[in-house]
């Protein structure tokens, strides 16, 4: 069934999802409808067995996302129940979707093509990779208005930047650009605006021509193992990596290798 979206572009290009946020008017900030149409995008990605790749922007080349739109907020939050309030803290989905609520094992690229800020920072990081336009500008700005994160930015950021300079960010409010973003590893890479899609495209294509099952266990391994003792965390790589020994890539990969010829994944997963 097809998806009826309002403020989300969403195009499929053979194994790659362009997915783009379409609130240029508003800095492509995530108002109720971004959120809602977000969540079918990314569930869509998911389940998609043809899709491998998803690439993340905003409309434009001012904004990614500068994050949840105030003007709405008040009248949101006053609206809502302590009922419904409690459903949302623990069961999600939280702004934009994969921050919280939907677990997607695909790979995610953030095309980071101008404002990235407060909520948009952590649409960001609930990405597997970043990659910023050489203008775009970061902030946890909320702090100015006594709105307190509740998607990622405290649990993610240090993880991403080391505590002592995530407490910085998320204390001051301060601004901060693509340099010191690439510095303090907040983004992978810094690219000239115009190149910026262009970049994110040849990187998902190179995901693309991967096994994914591997990735994607990987991937899993990775952010589940996050707070879990070692001895938790190797007991849980070991068996999703275990779920992939039936598949028939598990050993054509190697065999490829053994018969010194190049791997050609034949699996859909």
């Amino acid at each position: 069934m097809a998806l009826r979206l309002r403020k989300v572009r969403y195009e499929k290009k053979g194994h790659i999802a362009f997915v783009t946020i379409d609130n240029a008017k508003h800095e492509n900030c995530l108002e109720e409808q971004v959120d809602h149409d977000l969540w079918g995008v990314w569930r869509d990605f998911r389940d998609d067995p043809k899709l491998y790749v998803a690439i993340l922007t905003g409309a434009g080349t001012k904004s990614f996302c500068a994050g949840s739109d105030l003007r709405y907020y008040v009248e949101t939050i006053s609206k809502r129940s302590p009922e419904r309030n409690r459903r949302r803290a623990h069961e999600g989905p939280n702004l934009g979707g994969i921050t919280k609520g939907i677990d997607v094992w695909k790979p995610i690229i953030a095309a980071v093509n101008g404002y990235c800020l407060a909520g948009g920072m952590e649409l960001a990081m609930a990405c597997d990779i970043r990659i910023a336009a050489d203008h775009a500008t970061f902030g946890v700005v909320n702090r100015r208005w006594n709105v307190g994160a509740e998607s990622g930015l405290t649990q993610r950021l240090p993880h991403i930047v080391g505590l002592g300079v995530a407490l910085d960010l998320l204390i001051t409010g301060r601004w901060f650009d693509a340099r010191e973003a690439y510095r303090i590893h907040f983004v992978n890479r810094v690219v000239r605006r115009a190149r910026l899609m262009a970049e994110c495209t040849k990187l998902a294509e190179q995901i693309c021509e991967y096994p994914q099952s591997s990735l994607r266990t990987d991937k899993e391994a990775c952010i589940r193992g996050l707070g879990l003792t070692l001895e938790e965390g190797l007991r849980l790589e070991n068996t999703l990596w275990n779920t992939n020994l039936a598949l028939p890539d598990t050993l054509n990969g190697p065999r490829a290798f053994i018969e010194k010829r190049r791997f050609v994944p034949t699996q859909e997963v």
